[in-house]
């Protein structure tokens, strides 16, 4: 637009730098903007899938500064959006037809083979109409599988039953044909001779069947050797496919031939053998002639062993253990596959325990941990909860790799560990997880049990007559409780506040994480103060209610027995003394008489005295 004003009044020849700086702008400007804004670009893209009939499957397919519309397209056809069966995969209560940010991924429901599987395409409107950023992704393969008949195996043009004979001359070549038909995607077949796997005559061939062209038909062809040695051996053709219920399934023939060497193993373990402590020393001796060469193998690995006629593996670790064979080889031909399975021990390692280091849990709702752990042999598990109580620390919370708690309460807020244990040669191995912390939110929750951190706490309180009492509950709440109080009759005393001879704590921590201690004091406790006493506790969650009862003892009830013989006691004495009272006044009395009778008697002589 500036060129264009500027055109008219100032010609390019002679206004040449002036025009360069314009484009120049102009340049920085579109520059500036496709680096603020950016063009559309795949972040992933979807790949090839495999579903088995009636499964989900998920298309990934992702997009970085997404501004067009995303669509989807198989073979060739554009494929809409239907609610239980095309959905896009980041929609969250938006709509059926919705899709987040630059999430394109969809959602095939319930695949079926005539309407799901094909070629399957991500496509991205451009940004606007004057922005060629449209995307279309690489055309991607979606299976839906469909499980091949049984394979069958034939020998000279001629279908060989399950477990018959393949009869070869010796010194001939045997040629195998195993086929299997009607699957999506074709099987994979793999040969074995005995235990050991052979390569076929030439790649797999795969072919669409004539009368239903969504399947295919597979076929592989091995030539066998017809040796002595191979007398007896089996010939299997294994068919691989995901929708098998093993994953696979074999047909075997037998070879009906024969080869010279044989050979027997020795020195296979007895015992456990522990990783990183036993060793272990295995021969195959060969029994050949002319003398056979030894050659050793490990089942799923290409690399040879051992040339020698002993293994030597000092010491054992997990890495050892899967299934040797050893073979004999000479002039005439090849022995029989001899094995052996060596499993090495291993003491437990937690992989992990979680979901998460810390989970949180509203109250009275279930909540669940997992707890995955190797070893050999397979390690049993056992959760324990840290407590607070003196003398047992840990509380056995499960059995199980899975712990499931169906009612969350406050008891069960705090750390738990998992353990897993094994065996090994008799001995126990036990590895313990790190901890995990279970947070408990809801509304309060008073308990029921007495509390670890002293006070008296329970369902009932007794004092005597003119002592002072202290009642205490232990409530537990998250959040905090904003409103705790004592209610009996028709008084209520909030927490911090008092009244005469009742007075009501400010709410303590208790040794556990999210309860308190509530404390209500009654001095010089009367007998008027036996009730219950109602704790009422409300936080943002809710509220409860629970009672503590109080009873007074009178002052007769404990010391009766007491009083009552002191004072029995007491009257005995005075009883005695008054009797002894009456008796020596009754003998005074009598004594006095007697005086006065006999004082006439005196002589003059002692009256002078």
């Amino acid at each position: 637009m500036l060129i264009a004003l500027f055109w008219p009044r100032w010609p390019i020849l002679y206004h040449f730098p002036f025009f360069i700086f314009l484009i120049l702008i102009l340049s920085l400007s579109l520059v500036f903007r496709t680096v603020t804004i950016g063009l559309q670009r795949f972040a992933e893209q979807p790949k090839y899938t495999e579903v088995n009939p009636g499964q989900d499957a998920l298309l990934v397919c992702k997009v970085i500064d997404k501004r067009g519309v995303c669509s989807w397209q198989k073979d060739n056809k554009p494929v809409g959006i239907y609610p239980k069966k095309y959905e896009w995969a980041s929609q969250y209560g938006i709509g059926q037809t919705a899709h987040v940010g630059g999430d394109c991924s969809l959602w095939v429901r319930a695949a079926q083979l005539e309407f799901d599987d094909g070629l399957w395409e991500c496509q991205v409107t451009a940004s606007d109409f004057t922005t060629q950023d449209a995307l279309t992704s690489q055309p991607v393969r979606l299976v839906v599988r469909v499980p091949p008949q049984r394979p069958r195996l034939e020998y000279e043009g001629v279908h060989v039953p399950p477990g018959h004979n393949v009869t070869v001359d010796s010194g001939a070549v045997a040629t195998v044909k195993c086929v299997s038909h009607y699957g999506n995607p074709p099987a994979q077949l793999k040969w074995f001779l005995g235990d050991q796997e052979v390569s076929p005559l030439h790649p797999q061939t795969n072919s669409t069947e004539p009368d239903n062209p969504r399947t295919w038909s597979a076929a592989s062809v091995v030539q066998v050797p017809a040796n002595k040695e191979r007398h007896g051996t089996i010939l299997k053709c294994l068919a691989l496919h995901e929708s098998y219920a093993a994953r696979s399934v074999a047909v075997e023939g037998r070879l009906d031939v024969k080869y010279a060497p044989s050979v027997r193993l020795l020195g296979a373990p007895q015992i456990d053998l522990e990783e990183g402590k036993d060793s272990l020393i295995l021969r195959c001796v060969a029994d050949a002639n002319p003398p056979a060469s030894i050659v050793w193998r490990r089942a799923g690995r290409s690399e040879i062993a051992s040339l020698q006629e002993s293994l030597q593996l000092r010491p054992v670790g997990r890495r050892d253990a899967g299934m040797y064979t050893c073979q004999a080889q000479n002039s005439v031909g090849t022995s029989e596959t001899m094995s052996v399975q060596l499993d090495v021990k291993y003491a437990p390692k937690i992989l992990s325990a979680g979901p998460d280091r810390l989970t949180t849990a509203p109250l009275f709702s279930p909540a669940a941990f997992e707890c995955v752990a190797e070893g050999n042999p397979a390690p049993t598990y056992k959760w324990v909860q840290r407590i607070s109580t003196q003398g047992k620390p840990f509380l056995d919370r499960g059995r199980e790799s899975r712990l499931v708690i169906d009612n969350v309460t406050y008891d069960y807020q705090g750390e738990y560990e998992c353990r897993a244990t094994n065996f090994i040669n008799g001995q126990e191995r036990t590895a313990t997880s790190d901890p995990i912390a279970l947070q408990v939110v809801g509304a309060p929750q008073v308990l029921r049990t007495t509390s670890a951190s002293g006070g008296a706490v329970g369902h009932s309180v007794s004092v005597r007559k003119g002592d002072s009492a202290t009642l205490s509950l232990i409530v537990c709440a998250d959040p905090r409780p904003r409103h705790v109080a004592w209610e009996w009759g028709s008084l209520r005393l909030e927490a911090g506040n008092g009244i005469g001879r009742y007075r009501v704590d400010d709410v303590t921590q208790d040794s556990r994480e999210d309860c308190y201690l509530a404390t209500l004091h009654i001095a010089d406790a009367d007998l008027q103060d036996q009730r219950p006493y109602y704790l009422v506790v409300e936080n943002d969650r809710g509220t409860d209610r629970h009672a503590i009862n109080l009873r007074v003892e009178g002052m007769f009830s404990v010391v009766e027995p007491l009083e009552l013989s002191y004072l029995l006691g007491i009257a005995g004495g005075c009883l005695a003394a008054f009797l002894i009272l009456i008796c020596l006044c009754i003998y005074a009395v009598r004594a006095r008489k007697c005086c006065f009778r006999n004082r006439n008697n005196y002589k003059t002589s002692e009256k002078d005295r």
